[in-house]
């Protein structure tokens, strides 16, 4: 047995993983409460890779920006919580007195189940309550740093992340490595670049092409369309295979990229019409409250573009950041400077984590006003 244990322990991650897909009969795949476009589209080409090796996949939708990627494939058991994931066994000794009959109902809120044994009486001592293993061998949490940014889905589930082994796939520096099969790559500009290597290596012939399609809009995304510092020769390479998989770069990026649609140039304006400069730190910040995403109809999820224009159009800028408020006891701060390794040294000094290029910064329990003079006070 110790054998055993120690030779599993010498294979790498892929391995690990490979060897708990091929025994694993139910699958669960999770991505952050907030999860970016890039584990999402990383999520939902993996769900799609699963089923086709005949695996019963389920993905938990925790996430708010499913509708960016409509033009994709959408995976077919998709759910909006985990429901029914382990079963209760009501278990009778029927050694000295067996039941020949039973029947339930369901009546005023409550499920009654009625036995009829041999003999009139039962004894309770005969009765025991069973908890029988989750539905799920196997999950996969994609582009978290720590089990708590999956939200309520942790809080109420606790026991599955205890009891079910756990394979984290994930490219930020933060990653605490909670899982017991961890395949963090920070080298990686994108999540879905390290799901779709990791298809390559253990499945290549059961990628199609709504696995690479989704594979590749996630890799889009995440680098701009491989304008971002961090694109690497392999992530071309990565492109290319699934190019030659079927994927279409041009719909992707009419999709994601190309086009700036209406509401997202009305909160542009916004954003530009509250531009702050701070000469001495080369700073140029924004603040973008609830009312600005309800007139405009938009959404956070378009400020990390916004915060790439205003970088752009700002030559002598040197930190760019952009606040926003979702609900009146939390303020978030999206911060950007020139490279990835002075954002970086950011990082040290302002806390948060680094996501697609950008630093996120959360500030509970104060307001966008206090959140950004919390923000100043530490640049300066």
């Amino acid at each position: 047995m110790l054998y055993v244990t120690l030779l599993y322990m010498t294979l790498s991650p892929k391995e690990q993983i490979k060897n708990q897909v091929e025994s694993a009969e139910g699958i669960l795949i999770l991505v952050g409460e907030k999860a970016e476009r890039d584990a999402t589209a990383a999520a939902w080409g993996m769900t799609h890779l699963l089923e086709s090796l005949g695996k019963k996949t389920t993905l938990l939708e925790n996430y708010s920006n499913g509708k960016d990627l409509d033009f994709l494939k959408k995976p077919k058991h998709v759910e909006k919580e985990i429901k029914g994931a382990r079963d209760f066994v009501l278990s009778f000794n029927t050694k000295y007195n067996k039941i020949i009959d039973f029947r339930t109902e369901d009546k005023d809120g409550n499920f009654e189940i009625y036995i009829t044994p041999e003999k009139e009486a039962i004894d309770p001592r005969d009765f025991s309550f069973i908890p029988a293993k989750f539905k799920y061998d196997l999950i996969f949490i994609l582009g978290c740093s720590d089990l708590e940014k999956l939200g309520d889905v942790k809080n109420k589930n606790s026991d599955l992340f205890f009891e079910v082994p756990v394979v984290n796939i994930d490219n930020s520096s933060t990653n605490e490595n909670f899982g017991q099969i961890n395949l963090i790559d920070i080298t990686a500009p994108s999540v879905s670049e390290i799901t779709a290597e990791l298809s390559k290596s253990l499945w290549e012939k059961y990628l199609g092409k709504d696995i690479a399609q989704c594979y590749l809009a996630g890799i889009v995304s995440a680098t701009s369309n491989f304008q971002s510092p961090k694109t690497a020769p392999r992530t071309f390479l990565t492109a290319s295979w699934l190019i030659e998989k079927g994927a279409n770069q041009h719909e992707i990026i009419k999709h994601l990229l190309k086009t700036n649609s209406f509401p997202f140039m009305k909160l542009w304006g916004r954003v530009m019409a509250r531009l702050n400069w701070d000469e001495d730190l080369k700073l140029a910040w924004s603040l973008v409250s609830i009312e600005d995403f309800v007139q405009s109809r938009s959404n956070p999820q378009d400020l990390a573009l916004i915060l790439e224009k205003i970088k752009d159009n700002f030559s002598r800028g040197k930190i760019f950041a952009v606040l926003y408020s979702e609900k009146l006891d939390q303020s978030i701060a999206f911060v950007r400077n020139g490279d990835s390794e002075s954002l970086k040294s950011l990082q040290k000094n302002l806390g948060g984590e680094i996501k697609g290029g950008n630093l996120e910064i959360v500030f509970d329990k104060k307001n966008i006003l206090e959140a950004e003079k919390e923000l100043l006070g530490k640049l300066k």
